[in-house]
């Protein structure tokens, strides 16, 4: 089972820049707003994009979707786990979250 990492130990580790980001929501949701820094890897095309967007296994990951209801954060990092990836994280809690408390988001559609 997926370790959890809780909204202030995510910030400490974007800060330090030791944390990968995976987005695991679809990608028209990733496209709309995401978490700082955030890769957009979905259940269905991990085996196949992982290793080009997390070449290091040892890298510290961190995977998170919409709220604690979302299967899809566990779901991929169970496969990243099944891959051979080693620090892998769930930030159970979600992007709801992280917006509720106020933190930025990141968007890839125009102003």
């Amino acid at each position: 089972m997926t370790e959890t990492i809780d909204r202030d130990a995510l910030r400490a580790g974007l800060a330090s820049g030791g944390i990968v980001l995976v987005d695991a929501l679809p990608a028209s949701y990733y496209a709309t707003r995401h978490l700082p820094g955030a890769v957009n890897l979905v259940a269905g095309d991990v085996a196949a994009k992982a290793p080009e967007l997390l070449p290091d296994k040892a890298t510290p990951i961190v995977t998170y979707c919409s709220n604690p209801a979302c299967a899809n954060s566990g779901q991929v990092a169970a496969q990243l786990e099944r891959l051979g990836y080693t620090d892998v994280r769930k930030y159970a809690a979600g992007i709801e979250d992280w917006v509720r408390a106020g933190l930025p988001t990141e968007s890839d559609q125009p102003a």
